[in-house]
């Protein structure tokens, strides 16, 4: 299995184009056989006290506000790399990339490949 992880940085304001952009492509990875955990947004911790509490005191600190994550995996290289080319001429995906060309929803991205702790 390889899954990529992909953590964005939201363009301030954006939040909403965001979401929106996260909604298409999370469709479009399942249609060409992907398995799309999903996108995550930036929240607020559930109180005030949990923000001052990390399990390693000293060692932890708050996380940016502005980062989105996507996680998203399939099978083998070679279904990763067949989804990469079909998508570079799906209409659809032309349309997300578009929508991203008009609101420039996030500045940048990082992308890694990660694997699951068996």
């Amino acid at each position: 299995m390889i899954t990529c992880y992909l953590r964005y940085f939201i363009a301030p304001g954006k939040l909403k184009e965001f979401e929106e952009y996260g909604r298409c492509w999370t469709a479009l990875i399942e249609k060409y056989g992907g398995t799309h955990v999903g996108y995550f947004l930036p929240d607020s911790p559930p109180d005030d006290t949990s923000s001052r509490h990390f399990s390693f005191p000293g060692l932890g600190a708050e996380g940016p506000t502005n980062v989105g994550i996507a996680l998203y995996s399939f099978r083998d290289l070679e279904a990763y790399n067949a989804y990469r080319r079909m998508a570079a001429e799906d209409e659809e995906c032309k349309a997300v990339t578009a929508h991203f060309n008009e609101t420039k929803c996030f500045v940048g991205y990082e992308r890694n490949f990660v694997r699951r702790i068996e």
